[in-house]
């Protein structure tokens, strides 16, 4: 049985690489669209054929200079990469117009996109009116404090609203001694695992919500795995640190004291979090603006990026050395992300949908990490979700039916769940924060480690293991 799992798991994931052998000649020549992409809230009814499995090379080129590019051609990359990440979106989008002569698919996937950078982009700017100063000297467990601070209010505000909110006082608390493993573990807890208890924590979550799953009802059902691996990600940094902490040599007395100024961009902060609830599928009243790419809740986010930065004290902008640099590295990696990626998320769709039946809720977890930890986590999400109910005969897009689901089979929701928001931890675009934290803490003068370095020297040795008991606890076995 063991063997047999492992084996659909190997599939999914390849399905990224080389889609699997010839499909039945009815289903590959004209698929449902609306099938494939329901799971990213989609209404089409439009019929149109399966992308190319070659058409994932775009993606996979843009993911491999990502991690490349920083590492063997610095300098040709940072001049570059708007442009290549734009021309391999573009080449993407060409062929679902000119090839599959469809619309729909790149149409929605540019609504997700500007919500994802409306939400990321008024996010950053808010947070940078914010100053927050810890007179205090930076000691392991006031760090670990701090992370644990930033994984909770990463699920009242987001782990985006956390990581900017927090990551410069952390910066400047460290200042003295920072390096590249603070930032990482920053990454781990407060942009990413910290999120996973509300549906405002992490996007998957919040489209889980839109379909129906209950507000509460994850907090309720994660809570006891979110709480351990939280503090075992924690005492390992807290270990690590105190292993790094230099003989103190310096007479500079602290005051102890936390500072904070900026309260108009606490309200401007508060904002965007209630326009998140703007939504059609939230509020019956809230009009749709179908088919623009665009709605009320990104109205509001974009309107704030520019009240939040016009109204921005000068001083505090200052003392946090704001600028738009990192969000718009954010903005254009991602919009080639979004482009490229859609082929490999139609895919995994379609197939996730044809094996339902034969995968267990350890296999949905891993599934749903391995894939979120490389692609947007949130379509991820849902694409593993509706195969997940589809199992039992439900429907994603009936809010009834999720109910059932939600309370029948709990188990499959949870290992979706945690699986989409934990392993956004495990590489630079696993989550939108992962980046803006990076390109922060660069800016700062830290050599932050390469993709890979990332992946193999702190991301596969401190969270896989990790994430292997939480399986094996929690999911090994279960039906």
């Amino acid at each position: 049985m063991i063997n047999k799992n492992l084996s659909i798991l190997i599939i999914l994931v390849l399905i990224l690489i080389l889609h699997l052998g010839e499909l039945k000649a009815a289903d590959q020549s004209l698929i449902d669209t609306s099938a494939v992409t329901e799971n990213s809230l989609s209404s089409h009814s439009e019929e149109h054929p399966l992308p190319a499995a070659f058409m994932v090379i775009p993606f996979l080129t843009l993911l491999l200079m990502i991690a490349t590019g920083p590492l063997f051609y610095r300098h040709f990359w940072e001049k570059h990469y708007p442009k290549i990440a734009i021309l391999l979106g573009l080449i993407t989008v060409g062929y679902y117009l000119l090839v599959l002569h469809d619309i729909h698919t790149p149409l929605h996937t540019l609504d997700e996109y500007i919500s994802f950078i409306a939400l990321l982009g008024s996010l950053f700017v808010a947070s940078g009116g914010i100053l927050i100063k810890i007179d205090r000297k930076s000691t392991p467990m006031l760090n670990s404090l701090l992370f644990l601070f930033g994984a909770v209010i990463a699920n009242v505000i987001g782990t985006t609203g956390a990581s900017m909110l927090l990551i410069r006082p952390f910066l400047k608390l460290n200042k003295d001694r920072i390096k590249p493993y603070h930032i990482i573990f920053f990454i781990f807890i407060v942009s990413n695992i910290g999120g996973a208890l509300t549906p405002i924590g992490d996007p998957p979550l919040f489209l889980g919500f839109l379909k129906g799953v209950g507000f509460f009802w994850v907090i309720e059902h994660v809570w006891y795995i979110w709480l351990p691996t939280v503090l075992a990600i924690t005492l390992i940094f807290y270990l690590v640190d105190a292993r790094n902490m230099p003989e103190s040599k310096s007479n500079i007395s602290h005051s102890n004291k936390i500072e904070f100024k900026g309260f108009k961009s606490v309200i401007f902060l508060g904002v965007i979090i209630l326009s998140v609830f703007i939504d059609p599928a939230v509020v019956d009243w809230v009009p749709s603006f179908d088919p623009l790419p665009i709605g009320i809740r990104e109205i509001i986010m974009l309107s704030i990026i520019f009240l939040a930065y016009k109204s921005a004290p000068s001083e505090i902008l200052a003392a946090n050395e704001f600028d738009f640099e990192p969000i718009k590295e954010v903005a254009y990696l991602f919009v080639g992300i979004f482009a490229t990626m859609m082929p490999a998320l139609q895919l995994i769709a379609y197939e996730s949908n044809v094996y339902g039946q034969s995968l267990t809720p350890g296999i949905f977890y891993w599934a749903t990490g391995s894939l979120s930890a490389f692609l947007d986590n949130a379509p991820t999400y849902l694409n593993f979700l509706s195969a997940a109910m589809g199992k039992f005969n439900l429907d994603v897009n009936i809010p009834d039916q999720v109910l059932q689901f939600e309370l029948a089979h709990p188990i499959y929701l949870s290992a979706v769940s945690v699986a989409a928001v934990f392993f956004g931890a495990m590489t630079y675009i696993g989550n939108g924060p992962n980046f803006m934290v990076k390109s922060i803490s660069e800016r700062a003068g830290i050599r932050m480690p390469s993709f890979f370095g990332f992946l193999f020297k702190y991301a596969v040795p401190i969270l896989l293991p990790i994430f292997i008991l939480v399986w094996l606890v929690f999911y090994f076995g279960k039906v």
